[in-house]
C-alpha cells in the first residue's frame, strides 16, 4: 500500500471504542498520532492520503517464542496410550531449540514476523531463552542469538520488545538444568548484562526496545526472582512471566513452597502494572482478584493453551470487575490476532453453555469491541510504549482492512469488527502502519523460501 505525507484519512476508522465516519489522522516527526478529526470537513482532508479500507488500531502480541514457529504442524501426531500433554510436547520442542543456529533463527523469525504484521499484529513481545552455544551451534553467543530476532523484526517491519529470559533450573527440587536445557542457562547478572548489550546495539533502531522475563518460578530461585525484577525496575522495564499454565506446575509449587503458583507470587514479589503475567490458566478467584488489585496484566494464549492442552482461562472470573489482559500467539500455531480472539470467547462459550460471554465485560454490548479495547488498554503494560490505538500521543499504528474480502463484503459498517473476529477466517489487510512507516507484508517469496530452507536444513 503506498503512502506518503503526514496526513491520511479513512472514511471508516476504530477511535475511542467505536466506529468514526471520515476521521483525519495525522502523524508527527516521530511516529505518534498528533491530530485526529472525527467527521472531518472535506476542506480539512482535500491534502490528506485517502485510505482504501477501514481502519482499525495494531494489536500487541504479548508472547512470542520466535523458534517454535519452525514446529507448528508438526507436532500433531499423538500416542495411542493417551499420554500426549504438554510435557511430551515440550520434548519435542527442546529437540529443535537445540539445532537452531543464529542464522536459521533470523530466517524462521523474519518469516513469523512478517506473519504476525500480516495478521494484524504491529509489536511482538520476544520471551528469548535461547542463549547459548549447542552442538549444532558452537559459535553462537547469548548477543549473535538476540541479534537475530532484532534484525529479524528489521526485516519484516514490526515493533520488537526484546525481552531476554532467566532459566536457571529444571524443577523446584532442582540445582540446575538438564543437559537438553543447557541453551537456556543465565543468571540475574548475565541477563541484566544481555540487556544493557542489546540497548547498545540497538540504539536508534525504530521500533525496538528492551524487558526482561522469568521463565517461571520452577526455573528460577526466589532470590534469584528478586535480584532480576530490582534490575528491571531500576529501568522501567516491563516484567513478564509463566505462571500457572499446567495442572502439574501447580501441584509442585505447593509441594515444594506450600502455596500455589500466583498465590506464592502475590505474596513474596511486589507485583506492579509492569508485571505480565502468561497463562495463569489453573488459578483461584482469589489470585485473580490478587493480580486485578495489583495492577498487573495477564497474557491469554488461546490457540497455543488450547494446543497444548493447558485448559481455559476463566476470563469471566478476571475480568468481570476489569482486570488487565492480553494476547500471545505464544508457539505460534496461529498467527493473527483475531483467532485468538475468536477462540477465546469461544472456549468461554463452550465452557459455560452462553453466548457473547465478552460482552458482559466491557462499555459495549459487543463481545469483539470489549476484548480490543481491553488489549489497547494492556498494550503499555506489555511493552512499556504508548500503544494505545488511534489517539493523540500514541505511536502511529494501525492496520487498513480489505472491504472487499468474504468477511466484510456486503457487512454493515457497524458490525465489521464483530465480523472481523467471528467470521473465519477475517479480512486481509491493504496496508500496515507501524510507527508512521506503511508496509505491505508479503509472506510468500524470499523469505518464505529462507523459512523452507531452514526448516529443510534443521530437519535433515
Amino acid at each position: 500500500m503506498a503512502t506518503k505525507g503526514n496526513q491520511f484519512f479513512a472514511s471508516q476508522a476504530w477511535v475511542q471504542g467505536a466506529w468514526a465516519k471520515d476521521v483525519l489522522l495525522e502523524v508527527d516527526a516521530s511516529g505518534h498520532w498528533s491530530r485526529i478529526v472525527i467527521d472531518a470537513a472535506p476542506d480539512i482532508v482535500r491534502d490528506a492520503q485517502r485510505l482504501d479500507g477501514p481502519v482499525l488500531p495494531g494489536v500487541v502480541n504479548a508472547h512470542s517464542h520466535a523458534f517454535q514457529r519452525a514446529i507448528a504442524g508438526l507436532t500433531e501426531y499423538g500416542a495411542r496410550s493417551g499420554q500426549d500433554n504438554f510435557w511430551s510436547w515440550r520434548q519435542r520442542m527442546y529437540a529443535v531449540a537445540q539445532r537452531i543456529m543464529p542464522d536459521q533463527l533470523e530466517a524462521i523469525a523474519t518469516m513469523l514476523y512478517t506473519e504476525l504484521l500480516a495478521g494484524g499484529y504491529t509489536q511482538v513481545c520476544e520471551f528469548h531463552y535461547l542463549h547459548n552455544a549447542s552442538v549444532h551451534a558452537p559459535q553462537a553467543s547469548a548477543l549473535d542469538l538476540s541479534m537475530a530476532l532484532v534484525r529479524a523484526a528489521q526485516r519484516s517491519g514490526i515493533g520488537l520488545t526484546l525481552l531476554p529470559t532467566l532459566y536457571m533450573r529444571s524443577g523446584f527440587a532442582a540445582t540446575g538444568l538438564r543437559a537438553d536445557q543447557q541453551r537456556f542457562a543465565c543468571t540475574p547478572d548475565s541477563i541484566a548484562r544481555l540487556v544493557q548489550d542489546l540497548q547498545t546495539a540497538t540504539r536508534g533502531m525504530a521500533q525496538v526496545n528492551l524487558g526482561v522475563a522469568l521463565h517461571s518460578l520452577r526455573a528460577v530461585t526466589p532470590q534469584a526472582l528478586t535480584q532480576l525484577a530490582a534490575f528491571a525496575d531500576a529501568q522501567g522495564l516491563p516484567i513478564h512471566i509463566h505462571i500457572a499454565e499446567q495442572p502439574q506446575e501447580v501441584q509442585d509449587c505447593i509441594a515444594h513452597t506450600g502455596q500455589r503458583p500466583i498465590e506464592w507470587l502475590l505474596a513474596h514479589a511486589a507485583l506492579h502494572p509492569r508485571w505480565n503475567l502468561v497463562h495463569a490458566t489453573h488459578a483461584t478467584q482469589a489470585e485473580l482478584d490478587g493480580v486485578r488489585a495489583s495492577g498487573a496484566s495477564i497474557v491469554i494464549c488461546p490457540t497455543t493453551e488450547a494446543n497444548l492442552g493447558d485448559g481455559v482461562f476463566d476470563y469471566t472470573g478476571y475480568c468481570a470487575q476489569g482486570g488487565s489482559w492480553s494476547i500471545g500467539s505464544d508457539s505460534h500455531v496461529s498467527r493473527a490476532w483475531n483467532e485468538e480472539l475468536r477462540l477465546l470467547e469461544y472456549g468461554q462459550r463452550l465452557t459455560r453453555g452462553q453466548r457473547n460471554v465478552a460482552a458482559q465485560s466491557g462499555a459495549s454490548n459487543s463481545s469483539a469491541a470489549n476484548m480490543l479495547q481491553a488489549l489497547l488498554r494492556s498494550a503499555q503494560a506489555a511493552t512499556a510504549l504508548p500503544l494505545g490505538g488511534l489517539q493523540l500521543g500514541q505511536r502511529a499504528d494501525c492496520v487498513v482492512l480489505d472491504p472487499a474480502s468474504p468477511a466484510l463484503c456486503g457487512m454493515p459498517s457497524a458490525h465489521l469488527l464483530d465480523a472481523q473476529v467471528f467470521s473465519s477466517p477475517g479480512s486481509a489487510s491493504l496496508g500496515v502502519c507501524v510507527g508512521g512507516q506503511w508496509q505491505t507484508p508479503v509472506v510468500a517469496g524470499p523469505w518464505a523460501q529462507d523459512f523452507a530452507r531452514t526448516l529443510a536444513a534443521i530437519f535433515a
